[in-house]
């Protein structure tokens, strides 16, 4: 009995994140790639804001690993017609760009002549 307990309790709890899934895809507050979920507040935040807001969700800045998660964060620049911050930093030289860890990128999709740094990315 137990044990199909366990299973009604899990059924219901898929079943209610489906819900709660749907209803955000509706508002465009959530896309996925790669099993990845990215949300959105769609609200204007700084830097810090934004990663501070990422933390409380259980989550973490955007760091685009490959084309499929790029695209996942051009929906929502696309959208809100506004930008994104992304998980990468300047490094100590000057043009180049690392992980908030220091780790190089492993991806890139820049446009030409850029990284900047001045936002068009």
């Amino acid at each position: 009995l137990a044990g199909s307990e366990n299973g009604d309790v899990i059924h219901q709890l898929e079943h209610r994140i489906s819900r709660l899934e749907g209803v955000l895809r509706l508002n465009k507050m959530i896309t996925e790639s790669g099993g990845k979920i990215f949300a959105t507040s769609g609200k204007t935040a700084d830097f810090d804001g934004t990663v501070e807001n990422c933390k409380e969700a259980g989550g973490s800045i955007a760091t685009p690993r490959n084309p499929g998660e790029n695209d996942a964060i051009l929906y929502f620049v696309k959208y809100f017609n506004t930008y994104a911050y992304l998980g990468i930093k300047q490094s100590l030289i000057p043009g180049k760009f690392q992980l908030p860890n220091g780790a190089q990128l492993s991806y890139t999709n820049w446009y030409s002549n850029e990284p900047s740094g001045r936002g068009e990315e």
